[in-house]
């Protein structure tokens, strides 16, 4: 359980500047740090509020209580100091978790969304507790920290009547109430300065079977890829790893500046393809194939095997954030992506976009592009990430990066990291093509070919046949003749 809270002081001095300058009588946004459960630390490096909603409308306002047209006794309180005791909070609560869906794709290895902040008076926080906690819960879920999930966020506070700061931590379960807040130390310091730097490169070649209809519950790409992915996580995260060309055995700190090289070393394991020919329901073979470059930073007072396990959730993370993103584009607009192909199923002819296709139905071979990742300069050497279509350009990347992020993305295109030079590459395909690329029991030329070759192989067998037929007639009866040769000479 987190019990104290470091803040880094130079960011959050400039986030309270802003709001003081500000006329908003409220505002919510997503805390940006990490939760260190070895440590039983937390550590905020940033603050970024929520934008508006397609609407235009802000995702945190102020409730005020509804005017008593009624006579005022001589025991009524004043007018403000009554409104403001009973004034609470109204969130657009599912506004505020896709904001932290979104941000949370930004995010490296070390940096996550591990909560929320709320800029309101002190009574108006009190009377909104509820909401703020039903808040804390929806961003937790659509902005999880993988499989190592720690079940607490943090709630900041900041006062302007009076100034100040506290920190509460939200511990989250099914029934989530008031009571599942319980304050933290907080205070602000540096620790954005005492980060180090560790980067990977990672080479990808899964090859993932298509079941038939029957034998499967993943029918579209996009499922098996989920499918996949998710069972994989087990082998990456028992994988050995290497830093600086050095084994990691002992569970130490890393005392040296500098980046840091981190290789992961996977078991051989047997060939996916030799497995799916075992399998009498296979049907076909999504191979995906590429390189995932990622970056994890670690506070100098964790240990090395954090920064390994850092690692290994971006990949993942990295991933699915990919797919969910092709998802996301699917639903909005099918019909204008650049991967939409024609699928043939029960007769009917239809247009699907290649991550929704039905794969056990496909006829023909298929290909898709994922998001390549780029990376932009952030705070303290830090930085975030984004992924972009192999259509989109780095103008793409500098309006998320003022939308999502209140932060304005570099001029420079320099600054900006781009190691993945090719983007991950996805192909689905029979079986008998992958087995044998060659012969493609979809093409109708193709089987023309193989009944061609098939009679020339025929004709090829007949005529030797015949020709050791007669070459043993021919022997047959010399050997007759020559056996009457001699018997008539004796």
């Amino acid at each position: 359980m987190v019990k104290a809270v470091v803040g880094e002081e130079s960011q959050l001095q400039l986030v309270e500047d802003r709001l003081s300058q500000s006329s908003a009588p409220a505002q919510v946004g997503l805390v940006i740090g990490k939760l260190s459960s070895g440590l039983d630390r937390g550590f905020v490096y940033d603050l970024v509020p929520t934008p508006q909603n397609d609407a235009g409308q802000s995702a945190c306002s102020v409730l005020e209580p509804a005017k008593d047209n009624r006579k005022k006794g001589s025991n009524s309180k004043p007018k403000s100091q009554s409104s403001d005791s009973s004034s609470s909070l109204v969130i657009d609560k599912e506004w505020v978790a896709e904001h932290a869906r979104q941000v949370s794709r930004m995010m490296v290895g070390g940096i996550n969304v591990v909560g929320i902040y709320v800029w309101a008076s002190e009574a108006t926080f009190k009377n909104s507790t509820m909401v703020l906690c039903q808040t804390v819960k929806g961003v937790a879920e659509a902005a999880s920290l993988l499989e190592d999930d720690l079940d607490e966020r943090l709630l900041i506070h900041i006062c302007y009547s009076p100034r100040r700061w506290t920190c509460r931590n939200c511990t989250l379960s099914s029934n989530i109430t008031s009571s599942s807040l319980r304050p933290c130390d907080f205070k602000m310091g540096r620790v954005l300065t005492s980060l180090q730097t560790f980067k990977c490169f990672y080479n990808f070649d899964l090859r993932l079977p298509i079941y038939q209809e029957k034998a499967s519950k993943s029918e579209t790409l996009v499922d098996v890829l989920h499918n996949g992915i998710s069972n994989y996580v087990k082998e990456l995260r028992g994988a050995k790893a290497m830093i600086d060309g050095n084994l990691v055995v002992n569970d130490e700190i890393c005392t040296t500046d500098g980046l840091h090289e981190i290789e992961l070393l996977l078991p051989f394991m047997k060939d996916m393809y030799i497995e799916a020919c075992s399998q009498k329901d296979v049907v076909g073979i999504v191979n995906l194939t590429g390189s995932v470059c990622s970056f994890s930073f670690l506070n100098s007072k964790e240990t090395i095997s954090q920064a390994v396990a850092d690692i290994k959730d971006d990949i993942i993370r990295s991933l699915l954030s990919r797919l969910d993103i092709i998802c996301d584009e699917a639903d909005e607009d099918a019909g204008t992506n650049d991967d939409v192909i024609k699928e043939t199923r029960n007769d009917s002819l239809s247009e699907k976009p290649v991550s929704q296709l039905v794969l056990h139905s496909l006829r023909k071979n298929c290909n898709l592009s994922l998001p390549r990742r780029v990376f932009v300069p952030w705070l303290a050497g830090t930085f975030i990430s984004d992924h972009l279509q192999p259509s989109e350009t780095l103008e793409v990347l500098k309006d998320h990066c003022v939308e999502l992020m209140s932060m304005e993305a570099p001029n420079d295109a320099s600054k900006i990291l781009e190691p993945e030079e090719e983007s991950l590459r996805v192909t689905a395909r029979s079986f008998w093509d992958a087995v044998l690329p060659y012969c493609s029991t979809s093409s109708p030329s193709n089987e023309k070919s193989r009944e061609i070759t098939s009679k020339e192989t025929s004709q090829k067998t007949i005529k030797p046949s015949n020709v050791n037929f007669i070459a043993a007639i021919i022997i047959l009866l010399l050997s007759v003749l020559v056996g009457f040769i001699f018997v008539r000479k004796s």
